[in-house]
């Protein structure tokens, strides 16, 4: 590792270790409904489309920001990201949207397109909609496969096109690359860019929900390396091409994102689960819950719990983290990957052979 890699990443240690002790909250998640409109091989809750997890009432989310977020912040630096499951089944989306934009709070969604038309997005952006993210995971056959709905290719672009027309919406494709797309990835870059994407964020997919049991899913240590260095590429020849925010990757840091590795969970990334449990970003489960809504100060629980994500020295207590050289830069990689018993599902160091 050069030496300004070094200088970089220590600076941002200190950065992170500020950020950890002032905790600004600067996004919010809200997992709002658990109903979705397709049948994902990859996903990591196991959402289902059934109606047996009743959807958070708007109320009660709207609640906890009115009397317990709003009265400690500034509205316009706190964005909202409303997820699910698919956001696009809820009907009161709009109304929702109209009332964070009232009060101040920019928002935005993921979503796989699928129930997107040109008059939802109207009403939504109507509404305050300022920012989107679209999945799209491969051509045609790749994606209807990976996300088993014959219409989820034909959802996905005609969200991106939506979103390519209108020229004041801040949004991106993002892309979960498996075995079967691998390979694929210039045909597909063609694609989007022949669409007009011009911001394109891929990562590969980690062992948990259902693709834990689906090893076609998950990349081997070759192939993940072929998606990084893809990326470099990518980026060097001016497109902007960046890999997630979920771990630390050595040497590729300053290659492969716009920032070094991050993970903001708790730090100035919440979310109101569906059931209330007050987390960090919505891909964290189990006993990394901090509160819940129903039951807790949402302010109080921000303020003075999230201890296990802003002091990570617990991680280096078990292996791989034990004796990494590392682990000042990594702190034991994204929270999303460490299982309710602590220990880490996977490390990109060893997946990169720099560990």
């Amino acid at each position: 590792m050069d030496t300004r890699l070094q200088l970089a990443l220590r600076l941002e240690r200190w950065r992170r270790h500020n950020l950890q002790q002032i905790h600004p909250l600067r996004q919010l998640f809200w997992e709002s409904t658990l109903r979705c409109n397709v049948h994902c091989l990859h996903c990591g809750s196991d959402c289902t489309s059934s109606l047996q997890t009743p959807d958070m009432p708007a109320e009660d989310f709207l609640k906890v920001i009115d009397t317990e977020i709003t009265p400690h912040v500034n509205p316009n630096k706190v964005l909202i990201i409303i997820s699910g499951g698919e956001p696009l089944m809820r009907k009161d989306l709009s109304e929702i949207g109209r009332a964070l934009q009232q009060r101040g709070y920019p928002w935005g969604m993921v979503t796989n397109g699928l129930a997107m038309t040109a008059e939802r997005y109207r009403e939504l952006r109507k509404n305050g909609l300022l920012t989107m993210t679209v999945s799209l995971d491969g051509l045609k056959d790749d994606h209807v496969w990976l996300r088993q709905h014959p219409l989820a290719f034909e959802g996905a672009c005609r969200a991106i096109r939506l979103c390519v027309a209108d020229k004041a919406m801040t949004w991106d494709v993002v892309t979960c690359v498996n075995q079967r797309t691998i390979d694929h990835l210039p045909e597909i870059r063609d694609f989007l860019w022949d669409m007009g994407v011009r911001d394109w964020r891929i990562f590969g997919i980690d062992p948990m929900g259902r693709a834990a049991s689906n090893p076609e899913l998950l990349l081997t240590d070759e192939q993940f390396r072929k998606l990084l260095d893809f990326i470099v590429a990518e980026r060097e020849a001016g497109r902007h091409v960046s890999y997630s925010c979920e771990g630390y990757l050595g040497t590729y840091e300053g290659h492969v994102r716009d920032h070094l590795y991050q993970c903001s969970a708790g730090i100035s990334t919440a979310s109101i689960l569906i059931d209330g449990s007050i987390s960090a970003c919505t891909s964290i489960r189990g006993k990394y819950y901090q509160g819940n809504i129903y039951k807790d100060s949402f302010w109080q629980v921000w303020e003075n719990e999230f201890k296990p994500y802003r002091d990570r020295t617990w991680m280096k207590k078990s292996e791989p983290c034990k004796d990494c050289k590392a682990f000042a830069f990594c702190e034991g990689n994204g929270m999303h990957l460490r299982r309710e018993d602590g220990s880490l599902m996977l490390c990109h160091l060893d997946r990169i052979g720099q560990r």
